[in-house]
Formats: structure tokens, sequence, C-alpha cells
């Protein structure tokens, strides 16, 4: 199962959602100001991440800059506590599901959420006699050849 995180207002989450429901993939949705992130949720975020808080946390907040907070000074549970606090410094949409995180929406990498069985299926199944050829065929013959 697919969880996103978004906020009411936010354009990317909603083509998030779409792009999930477009693709038939069942998502969870949690929006980070109607249930507060607890501890164990943003740890989990924080070890999901590739670079901690720094994919997570907007630096260019409105809270941030009018306050001038450093939170590379800040510990790891003055971070938590902070965006609890202020869940508006959170990038949005975070998605993630057992083995894969994203920040942000981004077409392309969007696929990497869709079953790997059905990636199989659609690379076997895709041949000349497909409408879409010319396109996922060029594009396949350009990956191999990279």
């Amino acid at each position: 199962m697919v969880l996103v995180y978004t906020s009411f207002g936010c354009a990317s989450c909603r083509k998030v959602k779409q792009w999930l429901k477009d693709h038939n993939i069942p998502f969870k949705e949690k929006n980070i100001f109607t249930t507060i992130l607890n501890e164990k949720e943003l740890r989990m975020l924080l070890v999901r991440s590739e670079n901690g808080f720094d994919d997570l946390i907007s630096k260019r907040s409105k809270i941030i800059r009018e306050n001038n907070i450093n939170i590379d000074d800040m510990s790891t549970n003055e971070l938590i506590k902070f965006v609890q606090q202020n869940p508006t410094v959170l990038k949005r949409p975070i998605i993630l599901d057992e083995k894969r995180f994203l920040v942000g929406y981004d077409d392309e990498e969007m696929g990497m959420f869709i079953p790997s069985e059905l990636r199989a299926l659609s690379v076997n199944s895709c041949n000349e006699t497909c409408p879409n050829y010319p396109v996922c065929g060029q594009m396949r013959k350009e990956i191999e050849e990279a």
C-alpha cells in the first residue's frame, strides 16, 4: 500500500493522488495538518530519506525564513518537535511504500510505484503491433543502448 502525506491546497499532492488513481494503485492519504505526525512516523521518514531532514524540510518555508531558524543547529529530537509544531515546513507530497520513497511530484519518478509485475508485463507485451510501440519501443532501445 502506498502512503501519501499531503496538505490542503497542494497542487503536487493533487497530481500524485490523481496519478495513483489513474494507475489503479491503492493508497492511503495522511493530511499533515489534520493528523499530527508522531515521533515514530517522523523517525521512519528520516530513515527512509536519503539525506534526512534535508529531503523533508523546506528551508525556504515562511516560518524558517521569518524567524531565522537554523535547522542545521538542531538535534534530531529538536527537529522532530519542531516539525510536529510546524508541519508547514515539510515538503509535500511525501510518497512511500514498503520499498520506495519520493518527496514531491515527478511524473517519471512516480513509475517506481507501479508494481514490478505490471511493469514487466507491459515491457514484455509491447511489440511492433502496439500503437504505442513507436514511442515506448524507441525509448526501450535507447535505454538498452545506454
